[in-house]
């Protein structure tokens, strides 16, 4: 496993004990040492969060620069940060009624994380690899040292 991806599942696995797995993730929230936080310039509100099938349909998305809304499912506890289950693009800026549609089906109150990730080569293709450094490519969005993420019950 890659170096990136153990500090994600870790950070991940962190993020679900401190925040309570069982909270719903909304707009810009204070999570008290906890690696995942809304942002003044990055956030997604995942409070009210909607789906149909396996589409999930997230109100608003706040991104400084292009980026993608990435779904990671969380597997017995563990959020599985080596591979993503759905992605789309978004633009620089505000998007509203973001739509991400995931690989599988969760079930109803199914815990899952959304996460922004920057387009840091711009190419408005998903780049989910990792360098030789052990780096994603279009790497997890950060603001004041914490991964812009949200931990939300599949609705």
């Amino acid at each position: 496993m890659h170096k990136v991806a153990v500090a994600l599942v870790a950070s991940l696995g962190l993020a679900a004990t401190l925040v309570g797995i069982s909270s719903a993730a909304g707009a810009p929230a204070s999570n008290a040492g906890s690696p995942f936080a809304n942002g003044k310039k990055n956030f997604i509100i995942a409070a009210g969060v909607t789906r149909k099938d396996a589409t999930f349909t997230f109100s608003a998305v706040q991104a400084e620069a292009a980026g993608w809304v990435v779904l990671y499912r969380i597997v017995d506890g563990i959020p599985q940060g080596e591979h993503y289950a759905g992605a789309t693009f978004v633009p620089a800026g505000q998007s509203r009624n973001v739509q991400v549609k995931a690989d599988f089906t969760p079930a109803k109150g199914e815990h899952l994380v959304v996460m922004l990730h920057r387009d840091s080569n711009e190419n408005k293709v998903f780049d989910f690899v990792f360098d030789d450094a052990g780096h994603v490519l279009d790497e997890a969005v950060k603001e004041n040292n914490r991964m812009v993420a949200r931990i939300f019950p599949a609705p």
